[in-house]
């Protein structure tokens, strides 16, 4: 159900999140055993320790001294050391702690959603990649998953040496990221030097949850709405500190009629002389009561029934309600959940139940109409062990505990939810600030491919945050274009992930140090997350050895750069056409054409040296070409060097994507 008001709902924990724990340990886990320490700079090294203490860090003959501020948080930059090792780093202060194995070489962040996510075990030909990876100078580091309302500034995991075990095992989905890995392992091949992974992504995930809070407020206005409301969840978690067991309690002490009062509406010996009947299973707006149509409320329902005392067991609470709920057995709470289709099953201790009257209490949050205890009949019930289940279903209590869309705002219930703006750069990026890094791979969109024109300020908003935050420059930043997935259009048009591959291609050359590399075309139409990973890998290794270390090769496929109308067909000239274009396994496809009409048809294309010429004959004065612009498409251009060409398009008429921010 979609939420009317700005109120999350709380998304099922992934088996690999953890719980938001500002821990502060001695040294920052980011330091361990077998990591790699960034070449060509005096490297970060920090952790926490008792205001004023003295911490003294050696490395390879080298010591600083510091002192912890008055946050307790100490900071030391040692270095620069020569490229190799292994060294050897002893921290000493309140406790000595020494890690060996060290390297030194370059460290590249690995991040974004699913693509990025994909472990090597997932791979076609998983077994032989995993038992090749042994590379004792490419280094592992598998950030877990985390969402926080505030930056972090600790994280788990450690540096592993990579080894067809640890690859198999370093990771959230079947291993360490395989573009990641396939990405260090052509750099440390081709330049010889120690290559440091840190992988730190999570599936399905959308931009802004990994863009810090001030550069999305500064930048994205529309997302203010959405860091008020993490401040308003901020608070709630202070005040729940007080009011132990519900996260919310702050919000329903000042708001719900029934939780007003200690005990509330959940204690079994309340008045019901002014509660509402209604039927169980059933939506409360369609009870026939005014005061419920068209109101998102909290809600209190009430159930009486007998238990004979030769059948009081421990049992199990059975019911879906919609959106959120918590439960009470005679005054006795039995659980909470969120999720308006989660089935509730709660455990009911024997000794809260007695012989005869019973009572079930159920406050039902509803955040997006209809709301109630709902589904199938079979869904709902109490059963106690060894005898018959005790129907639930027919009549109950109902009466009104406040109406949401009046109350003050609701806070989110965000702790699980890493849709969130910022919670997972608060969580999964600001842990590993300002660990010394080369620069950062990343491959992510589809969860912002419905406000692509939105992500052209997104993207580079997010960049720009990490940038500052770890004070080290504008490093480089890596982007992969999305891969095709979905059906082929039987007419070509405007496209959704068209646009968010155009504005992934402007991010790449509006910001500095940024660069691309396409993957459209080795999608799987029926597949979102295609397999072919070493080839993904590969093209961000070209991108970052022209880019970064300044190589001799080709790193980009052809890119358009300029259109001449030639009677009844268009000329297109293209960069990174040395030695002419080549068209793969046929005749050019995925080129269509238009006129001033804006009517889109499949054209004609024939490469022409380093140019390719494109015409219809539904269209006799053509104005505008566009080459693979479809979520899925095969497309088939290439240059000498085997690398495809960028999807484009020659005009600038409005796209599909404009409209509000959206969770």
């Amino acid at each position: 159900m979609m939420l009317m008001i700005p109120v999350a709902i709380l998304l099922l924990a992934t088996p690999h999140a953890v719980k938001a724990q500002n821990t502060k340990p001695f040294v920052s886990p980011m330091f361990s055993d077998n990591m790699v320490l960034q070449r060509g700079m005096k490297d970060p090294v920090w952790g926490w320790a008792p205001a004023g203490t003295k911490i003294t860090v050696t490395m390879n003959d080298e010591s600083v001294t510091t002192v912890a501020n008055k946050d307790g948080k100490w900071l030391a930059k040692i270095g620069p050391f020569e490229v190799g090792g292994p060294y050897k780093m002893t921290i000493e202060g309140p406790k000595t702690e020494t890690f060996n194995n060290i390297l030194v070489g370059d460290v590249w962040i690995c991040s974004g959603q699913s693509n990025m996510e994909f472990g090597i075990g997932n791979l076609s030909n998983a077994e032989e990649e995993i038992n090749a990876a042994n590379f004792p100078n490419i280094r592992l580091f598998a950030e877990p998953k985390l969402v926080a309302l505030d930056p972090m500034e600790s994280t788990g995991g450690s540096w592993m040496t990579c080894t067809p075990n640890n690859i198999k095992t370093d990771g959230t989905w079947s291993g360490f990221s395989a573009v990641a890995y396939f990405f260090g392992k052509k750099l440390h091949q081709d330049l010889n030097i120690p290559i440091g992974l840190i992988h730190t992504s999570w599936g399905g995930t959308p931009a802004q949850a990994w863009t810090s809070a001030k550069e999305l407020g500064d930048k994205l206005p529309e997302y203010r709405p959405f860091l008020a409301q993490l401040d308003a969840a901020r608070e709630a978690k202070k005040q729940s500190a007080k009011l132990a067991g519900d996260p919310f309690a702050a919000w329903y002490s000042k708001n719900d009629k029934g939780s007003m009062t200690n005990p509330g509406w959940e204690a079994p010996d309340v008045d019901e002389k002014d509660w509402k009947t209604t039927t169980v299973p059933g939506f409360i707006q369609k009870a026939g009561y005014p005061e419920f149509v068209n109101q998102m409320s909290v809600v209190w329902m009430r159930k009486v029934v007998d238990i004979p005392a030769d059948s009081i067991a421990e049992g199990t609470l059975r019911f879906i309600a919609d959106d959120n709920d918590m439960a009470w057995v005679n005054g006795v709470k039995v659980g909470a959940t969120d999720g308006y289709s989660v089935q509730r099953k709660y455990k009911v201790p024997a000794s809260i139940l007695k012989p005869g009257k019973n009572v079930i209490t159920v406050r039902v949050t509803d955040t997006s109409s209809p709301g109630g205890i709902w589904g199938e009949p079979s869904t709902l019930g109490l059963d106690l062990a060894g005898h018959e289940t005790i129907q639930l279903r027919g009549e109950w209590k109902m009466k009104l505990g406040a109406v949401i869309t009046t109350a003050n705002m609701l806070p989110a219930t965000l702790d699980d939810n890493p849709n969130y703006p910022t919670v997972l750069y608060n969580g999964m990026i600001q842990p590993i600030v300002p660990y010394g890094v080369k620069g950062a791979i990343w491959y992510q969109g589809e969860s912002n491919a419905g406000q692509a024109y939105q992500y052209r300020t997104l993207l580079p908003t997010m960049i720009e945050s990490w940038h500052r935050n770890f004070g080290q420059g504008d490093f480089p930043f890596l982007i992969v274009q999305l891969a095709g997935f979905g059906a082929k259009p039987t007419v070509p048009g405007d496209d959704a992930w068209a646009e968010l591959r155009e504005a992934q291609w402007m991010t790449a050359q509006k910001v500095r140090n940024a660069g691309i590399a396409t993957a459209i075309d080795i999608g799987e139409s029926r597949d979102i997350h295609p397999k072919n990973k070493q080839e993904v890998g590969r093209r961000l290794a070209l991108v970052a050895e022209q880019k970064t270390y300044h190589m001799k090769v080709e790193s980009s496929g052809p890119v358009f750069h300029s259109k001449r109308i030639e009677g009844s067909s268009i000329r297109l000239t293209f960069d990174h056409a040395e030695g002419g274009l080549t068209a793969k396994d046929g005749p050019l496809v995925g080129f269509a054409i238009a006129g001033d009409d804006h009517k889109w048809y499949w054209a004609d294309a024939k490469i022409d040296g380093n140019t390719v010429v494109v015409s219809a004959p539904q269209v006799p004065n053509p104005v505008a070409v566009r080459y693979s612009w479809a979520t899925y498409y095969e497309s088939n251009l290439y240059n000498q060097a085997g690398l495809p060409a960028f999807p484009f398009r020659t005009d600038t008429w409005p796209g599909v994507t404009g409209g509000p921010a959206k969770k």
